[in-house]
């Protein structure tokens, strides 16, 4: 009678389990590929209300896209109503090549949107570059997505 109980406790625990499991959930990706250029909004934070922190870039590349040159625009124009602010321009790369050459052009990526930012009247006293290579990933997955998402420029505030 007590094996009966226990069996029955081990199949009901089972059936939670495969329900439970059934309920989970998928992360839906809402950006889409443009050539080998992410363009989507489900890695990006925001600088402030309505402007994006991050600007994404081809393989190898370190020339601007024109929706970077947008997000650059936007940041500009909220940097210019907040002249005390201070940041700073990570840049980053996939996971492909060398440590060495992802530091330099996560570095270039950086001064590419320091450079577009100055463009736009942004003090180059007000803008620091840090190149992070591909020693941060936003996404760790290893594919043409994932590489996608982490060839960026993001924007911090200073501290």
């Amino acid at each position: 009678m007590k094996l009966n109980k226990i069996l029955k406790n081990t199949l009901l625990i089972l059936l939670a389990c495969f329900a439970l499991s059934a309920c989970a959930t998928k992360k839906v990706t809402t950006g889409q590929m443009q050539s080998d250029v992410y363009t989507g909004t489900d890695t990006v934070e925001y600088l402030a209300s309505g402007v994006p922190d991050r600007v994404f870039f081809a393989t190898n590349e370190s020339v601007l896209t024109t929706a970077s040159r947008e997000t650059l625009r936007k940041q500009a124009a909220w940097l210019r109503k907040n002249s005390d602010v201070t940041v700073v321009l990570e840049g980053h790369a996939d996971e492909r090549g060398t440590r060495e050459y992802n530091l330099a052009l996560g570095e270039r990526r950086a001064n590419a949107a320091k450079d577009y930012l100055m463009t736009y009247g942004i003090s180059s006293d007000r803008i620091s570059v840090l190149s992070y290579g591909k020693e941060r990933p936003v996404d760790s997955g290893s594919n043409p997505l994932a590489w996608s998402k982490n060839r960026r420029a993001v924007t911090v505030k200073a501290n």
